[in-house]
């Protein structure tokens, strides 16, 4: 008997080593998964062989997803970059070089001069937009999305997409295999008896063999004729038009966009496909030169596991550590990383407007516990945290200054930052930014902000909740 615990004793060391090993770099996961393997020691150990992420499978993503060098150059050749940081809007970037160069990342991350946005803040309103420039598509339409459902939403962009392929028009849709796993293969075959070239970015079962479960493509890209992109939070279903029974309404953002912006999200829809298929699709019409005359500043911010490095999650501390006035974000899921966290409490505790807005009702209670973790320690420092009570608040903003604002699909944790596929949009144009500011403000008035001493005399139960939702949030 003592031979057998002493066995099962070595087993277990062996294991905690292991991921420790493996973890290092990222201390939150390690601690995320040594309290799985504690639990359930040979079952916690076999969870982490198989969806923690792993170093040679980056290394094949990256080479499938390898830039077109050829067309990089034409894209950069038919951009207007923005090469100093005194060619921004606001003025205060002139003493900001620092600030522009960790954005722009020596040149890997181009700001453009020529583009025209428009943003919106609810689903009635993208899909409205979406759907007319998919009907004045006359070459190719490509839709990337983690959602994709074969509801009353979903039939509608299929009976659009089915028509233009029946026009002629190449039609690629690439839809996630987790996030989209509910979606009927009788659908997915309807499309492709049209015409529809689909794509299943990382299958389940496949992904679970090949240890790529951890590897999610949350990115919500719709690129029309090389001149027309959207890019945002909101995927294809019932529950963005305010149709889930328990949400209601459903507060999100998304985003319109005319000129060179559109050439990045045309770059990394194709890296996707490729990543997906291995096919390597190309014509002269994907990168078309385009007649945008306005000249907005918008910088398309890419990051995971096809990119070295964390952009998204590093351009956005860079942006926080950069404020002098406010910092307002909108999140459905609050889970910072500690250098995020501690930018945000440094930043409210030498006296700058912090405010955070979540949802008062979750879609998912875990991530919703975890999130609560953190808004004691925010509140201490004088970060303002307010609740969302109209509906369900799934908006992924946040406004620094009159300086930048941010678009797009990660969300403010970190899986977004550290492991999804997510692409961002920095609006720098002060018009887009005061949308952006208003409609934050617009929330604030459907929101109820949470009282620190209220929330110290909370249940035990719920602190006990919400501190074991933190100690897995990595990996949520």
């Amino acid at each position: 008997m003592l031979l057998l615990i002493l066995i099962l004793l070595v087993i277990f060391i062996f294991q905690a080593a292991t991921i420790l090993l493996l973890e290092f770099r990222r201390p939150a996961n390690a601690q995320a998964w040594l309290f799985i393997l504690f639990l359930f020691p040979l079952i916690g150990f076999t969870l982490y062989y198989f969806l923690a992420t792993e170093y040679r499978r980056r290394r094949t993503t990256r080479k499938r997803g390898s830039l077109d060098v050829r067309r990089r150059e034409l894209l950069l050749d038919r951009s207007t970059l923005l090469t100093d940081p005194t060619a921004l809007p606001d003025p205060v970037f002139a003493d900001r070089q620092r600030l522009f160069k960790a954005l722009v990342k020596n040149g890997h991350m181009p700001i453009t001069g020529r583009n025209y946005t428009e943003i919106y803040n609810n689903g009635h309103d993208t899909y409205e937009a979406m759907l007319a420039a998919i009907r004045d598509a006359k070459h190719h339409i490509h839709m990337s999305t983690y959602i994709l459902r074969g509801d009353d939403v979903g039939r509608l962009f299929q009976k659009a997409l089915l028509a233009k392929a029946c026009e002629g028009v190449t039609v690629r849709v690439l839809f996630d295999g987790i996030g989209s796993i509910k979606l009927s293969d009788s659908f997915v075959r309807e499309l492709r008896y049209g015409g529809v070239q689909c794509a299943c970015f990382f299958p389940l079962r496949p992904s679970f063999l090949k240890k790529r479960m951890n590897y999610r493509n949350h990115r919500k890209i719709l690129v029309v004729d090389g001149l027309v992109g959207f890019v945002g939070g909101i995927n294809f279903g019932d529950e963005y038009v305010g149709k889930h029974p328990r949400l209601g309404y459903w507060r999100d953002t998304h985003m319109r966009i005319e000129g060179d912006a559109v050439y990045r999200l045309q770059e990394v829809f194709l890296k996707d496909w490729e990543v997906a298929t291995r096919e390597k699709p190309d014509h002269p019409h994907f990168l078309p030169e385009h007649a945008c005359e306005v000249e907005e500043a918008v910088q398309i911010v890419h990051s995971g596991p096809s990119i070295i490095g964390e952009a998204i999650h590093d351009s956005v501390y860079a942006i926080i550590t950069a404020a002098r006035h406010r910092i307002w974000i909108t999140t459905p899921y609050f889970i910072p990383s500690t250098a995020l966290a501690m930018a945000l409490r440094d930043a409210a505790m030498n006296g700058l407007d912090v405010r955070i807005i979540v949802p008062y009702v979750p879609d998912t209670w875990l991530v919703y516990w975890a999130t609560l973790s953190y808004v004691e320690t925010m509140m201490q420092s004088g970060v303002r945290v307010w609740q969302y009570r109209k509906g369900f608040v799934h908006a992924k903003t946040i406004v620094v200054d009159e300086m930048v604002g941010i678009v797009g699909s990660a969300n403010m944790d970190l899986r977004s930052y550290f492991s999804n596929f997510e692409i961002n949009a920095h609006l720098f144009d002060p018009k887009t930014i005061r949308k952006l500011e208003n409609d934050f403000l617009d929330d604030l008035e459907g929101s109820t902000e949470i009282d620190l001493r209220v929330f110290l005399d909370r249940p035990r139960v719920q602190k006990i909740k919400e501190a074991l939702a933190r100690l897995l949030s990595p990996l949520l």
